[in-house]
């Protein structure tokens, strides 16, 4: 079992320089010395709410997402399934406890990154500054996608652009996180995806 969990480290550890950087052969070994992999059950809380964001983290399997609550009601500001990462980045930054819950959609295992851990090594290695610096920009990126998602496209574009952009989670996620995430109701997101 641990030689199973050492390969798929490895390959973890490729699939995120590959992604994000190049990196020599010691490089990757420094990479893969700091993921830490973690198995979560469907509906498990892998962030509950009032714990800080220690690390951010990278989904080799299943699917996630980041919810919070706002009048009493459950919002989803983000999805992602494998490939893609998560992270509550305000949490992580300014070392306080999240508004945000990352939740496992499904059977889930999410390499933790210890943030850190991250910034000791990338002290010593520019190739994992590099993948640190852009692991940060796409979130940001997708952050400001969502933003511009929802405030100026119609419900039916919205939808349109998340089954191009998230088509696994469009297929996966149940449809009131969907709603939820594109910020309509349950009842418009049906009309539109009988439209679509």
């Amino acid at each position: 079992m641990k030689e199973l969990v050492t390969t798929i480290t490895r390959d973890v550890a490729r699939e995120l320089a590959r992604k994000y950087s190049t990196m020599r052969h010691e490089e990757l070994d420094v990479l893969e010395s700091i993921l830490v992999p973690i198995k979560y059950n469907k509906g498990e809380l892998i962030l509950p709410e009032g714990e800080q964001c220690m690390s951010i983290m990278y989904i080799e399997k299943g699917l996630v997402r980041q919810f919070y609550f706002k009048n009493g009601k459950e919002v989803t500001e983000h999805m992602a399934n494998e490939g893609n990462i998560v992270m509550c980045i305000e949490s992580l930054f300014k070392e306080e406890p999240t508004y945000l819950q990352v939740e496992a959609l499904e059977p889930t295992v999410i390499f933790h990154l210890p943030k850190k851990r991250l910034e000791e090594v990338a002290l010593h290695n520019v190739n994992i500054q590099i993948l640190y610096r852009k692991i940060l920009e796409e979130s940001l990126i997708l952050s400001q996608v969502h933003a511009d998602l929802v405030r100026f496209e119609t419900a039916e574009n919205r939808y349109r652009r998340m089954l191009k952009l998230a088509p696994q989670v469009a297929l996966r996620a149940p449809l009131l996180y969907i709603a939820s995430y594109l910020q309509m109701t349950p009842e418009t997101l049906s009309r539109v995806r009988s439209q679509v």
